[in-house]
């Protein structure tokens, strides 16, 4: 049926519509239902929700999901939203995981049966693939598997993936729909886990940043720092940055922290404790991940503080593996920095500052822009925490002497071959995390190449204050762990960044420390400057300019007369752009100052609104303050009369009519007598309670001998019950055995006649069988003689309505023919 078929909308009542799609459906047009139902649901006759259009939708969308057609259920979907979002939300919220559930469960059936169509292409395992399979799997570039997942599994993944966005797109404007969104957004986020949707994964982080900005550009519309809405959001967040790290898009995973630090700087709170762990958690696999270390160093101090400050259930092991990560991270990190890009001019010095200060609010700290930004994350401020934490007390041994050795020992001989068994210890120190801990396993052998590199800069810097030349071969058998050509990197990349003062000479297989330049930057800046006072001097000594200088300016002079003319259209054409310029300013100015009046009549407008609004906020809080009142007087009149009952009750002297009582005074009185009434009564029961415990133990105790004896009276007659049941159940057993002996003996003399009958039923029915078979071939073979002579006979026809065919079309041609020959004819006579 073609779509702009809009039947479906003429129905009065739309449970007519779902009861003309079943029909249409049994008898195969599916689409035509799918079209029924679309447009009831879309027509404006039918804006009032129902349980019906709920039933409704859960047909619609089996159609859509059955025949791929997303787009109908998009606005399908938009409009059920508008028709239940102030009448019934769950409704909406049921729909729509229906539509989600039916879509991943077509992708997962898909992929299923992708995987089944493959194993079933193979006839035999053990045979090897055919020629002309090869052939066309190396004429196609595809794989057989490349071509099932095309055909079965990627146009349902898409179509699930279409779906999420769709949703996503639907929910993301409605305040109320805030839990279903985020609902949606994290089982996208399983989807591309499940599925590995890299590509998908990136674009749905995309969307959801746009939506989060739409949202925050128009605040005063939608307020996104409310308790419930921020924490949703945050929950999003956290969500998309586990499934970034275990996709390892650790690009995204950044951008998602990102993300994080900018909805909590929005809501200026902070979220639950297990979030933050997580975070911190997150944060050190991906700074590890970047090798930035400094960073990773500071998240991992971050995430111990944290855990240990909150986290009562972290068990000391937990403690003692999370603080060694912190003193291998800092020991990790190089003792120099390197200039951003390699520049060292201010542009990059402020890139690096707004660099720092952005790490540092991502890391959790409070910066001042106006300090120092080299002062404010240092491999030198992580060293003090480390001692004013006492976390070398956590750590085990070998952790601590590698650390010793990489901060305050000075042996620059022997620092690497004691460093080379300890690093080869750190490999076997990692034990396993409790349940309680935010990181479930750690890796200690990452930070050893780092340690390695930051060994060989320390003890390159304690032999630079010691020698002032060293044999290559020297230096070699002083660092065991690693090759000189390893060595001589380190050396290079420590010299490009001046931590180092040092110069191989590979001719004379030496080192020498200090800061020995034959050919550097000082002796090139000092031959320039030779150079420019020696020429100053002989132009002071000889001032007459040679004849080359001479023709050189009367050549610029020309130079300048013949492009005067030029140089002036030149200017001319400027100051005609530059008026040009100017009237584009003044229409842009004009249209500015009518934007700014269209402002200023909008906010003149917005203004008697807002005066408007105050009226009947006003005229509310008159009418609040009424029955605020009017609740008052009432409350207390039910006061006095309490009061008044109480006063009864006791005898005492009643309210006067015209007397003043204190409302406060009124209502404590009448709660206290209310009180002293509550008091007494529980008094009684007390008393009661007592009693009754008393009565209660004493008929127990005087029961207590009676119940045992009548336990021992029962258990005896229970026992000579026992015996008797067995005594006749012995009896019967053997009264059942002595009569089935007797019919065992009787039978036996019939043995011989139920063999010969059993063999004489068998072979009749053989004969029988036989005869069966032989009349079922003989109608086979009957049924494929006529079978034979009908085809004989189609094909006989066949060939005489195909030889018709031909005398029909061959008379046609010839009458064709002869009439064309009539027309020249005739055409020949007219002519003549």
């Amino acid at each position: 049926m073609s779509r702009g078929f809009r039947g479906g909308a003429g129905f009065a009542r739309p449970e007519n519509a779902l009861k003309r799609a079943d029909e249409l459906e049994n008898v195969g047009q599916k689409l035509s239902a799918l079209q029924q139902l679309h447009d009831v649901v879309t027509s404006k006759k039918h804006r009032t929700w129902s349980k019906t259009y709920e039933e409704i939708m859960f047909k619609l969308i089996d159609l859509c999901v059955e025949m791929k057609k997303r787009n109908h259920a998009k606005e399908a979907l938009m409009q059920y939203r508008n028709m239940c979002q102030q009448v019934n939300i769950n409704s909406l919220e049921e729909v729509i995981k229906y539509y989600l559930n039916k879509a991943t469960e077509k992708a997962e059936e898909a992929r299923q049966q992708a995987e089944a169509k493959t194993l079933d292409a193979v006839e035999d395992l053990e045979e090897d693939a055919k020629p002309e399979d090869l052939m066309l799997s190396y004429v196609s570039g595809d794989k057989s598997r490349d071509r099932t997942d095309r055909e079965l599994v990627t146009p349902w993944f898409r179509f699930l993936w279409e779906s999420y966005r769709s949703v996503l797109e639907i929910l993301r404007t409605n305040p109320k729909l805030e839990a279903l969104y985020a609902m949606v957004a994290c089982r996208a986020f399983g989807f591309c886990l499940t599925y590995k949707r890299n590509a998908e994964f990136r674009r749905l982080c995309d969307i959801l940043r746009q939506h989060l900005a739409n949202m925050t550009k128009y605040r005063e519309q939608r307020d996104i720092t409310q308790p419930e809405s921020l924490n949703l959001f945050l929950e999003t967040r956290f969500e998309q940055l586990k499934t970034a790290c275990e996709l390892q898009m650790w690009a995204e995973a950044f951008r998602s922290v990102e993300d994080i630090q900018a909805l909590i700087a929005l809501g200026k709170r902070q979220p639950k404790q297990q979030m933050m762990a997580t975070y911190y958690s997150r944060l050190t696999q991906i700074f590890a991940v970047s090798q930035a270390y400094l960073y990773h160093a500071y998240a991992w101090l971050k995430l111990f503080n944290f855990s240990r400050s909150y986290n009562k259930n972290l068990t000391a092991s937990d403690q003692q593996m999370m603080a060694t990560s912190v003193v291998l991270a800092t020991l990790s990190i190089l003792p120099y920095e390197r200039a951003l890009f390699g520049r060292t001019d201010d542009l990059s010095h402020e890139q690096e500052k707004e660099r720092t200060i952005r790490m540092a609010n991502i890391l959790g700290f409070t910066v001042d822009k106006r300090a120092d930004y080299k002062s404010i994350l240092t491999r030198s401020a992580l060293v003090s925490s480390i001692n004013s934490m006492n976390l070398l007390a956590l750590v085990p041994p070998e952790v601590r002497a590698t650390y010793e050795l990489l901060t305050s020992e000075f042996n620059p001989l022997e620092l690497c071959k004691k460093l080379d068994p300890l690093l080869a210890s750190l490999q076997h120190i990692a034990s396993p995390m409790s349940a309680a801990s935010p990181v479930k396993d750690l890796n200690m052998e990452q930070y050893i190449p780092s340690l390695k590199q930051v060994a060989v800069l320390r003890a390159l810097k304690q032999l630079n204050e010691v020698y002032s030349t060293m044999h290559i071969s020297e230096l070699a058998g002083l660092v065991p762990f690693m090759g000189f050509g390893d060595v001589e990197a380190v050396v290079v990349d420590a010299v490009k960044y001046e931590y180092l003062q040092l110069r191989v000479d590979h001719r004379n297989g030496t080192l020498h420390f200090g800061s020995q330049q034959l050919e550097g930057d000082k002796i090139r800046n000092h031959m320039a400057l030779l150079a420019k006072r020696l020429a100053k001097a002989a132009a002071m000594i000889d001032p007459t300019p040679p004849a080359a200088v001479e023709q050189t300016r009367t050549a610029a002079l020309q130079l300048c007369r013949e492009n005067v003319a030029k140089e002036h259209s030149r200017l001319l054409a400027r100051k005609q752009v530059i008026e040009k310029r100017k009237e584009q300013a003044e229409a842009l100015m004009m249209e500015q100052e009518r934007e700014e009046e269209r402002k200023r009549l909008q906010a003149a407008r917005e203004q008697e609104l807002l005066e408007e609004k105050r009226r009947r906020e006003e005229a509310a809080r008159r009418e609040k303050e009424r029955l605020e009142r009017e609740l008052e007087e009432q409350e207390m009149e039910e006061a006095r009369q309490l009061l008044e009952q109480t006063r009864r009750k006791k005898g005492g002297a009643l309210v006067k009519d015209g007397e003043k009582i204190d409302r406060k005074a009124l209502m404590q009185e009448a709660l206290s007598e209310r009180l002293k009434e509550a008091q007494e009564l529980e008094r009684k029961l007390a008393r009661l309670a007592k009693t009754m415990d008393h009565l209660e133990r004493a008929r127990r105790e005087e029961e207590a001998p009676y119940l045992e004896a009548a336990y021992q009276q029962r258990l005896q007659h229970d026992q000579e019950y026992y015996e008797q049941q067995q005594r006749q159940q012995l009896s019967a057993h053997k009264l059942a055995w002595d009569v089935d002996i007797v019919e065992k003996r009787r039978l036996e003399r019939m043995a011989e006649e139920k063999t010969s009958f059993a063999a004489l039923i068998v072979s009749r029915r053989q004969d029988e069988f036989e005869e069966l078979k032989r009349q079922r071939e003989r109608r086979l073979a009957e049924r494929r003689a006529q079978k034979k002579i009908e085809r004989e006979i189609a094909r006989r026809h066949e060939f005489v309505r195909r030889c018709r065919e031909q005398v029909q079309e061959r008379a046609a041609q010839i009458d064709e023919e002869r009439q064309r020959a009539e027309e020249e004819r005739q055409r020949a006579e007219e002519e003549r």
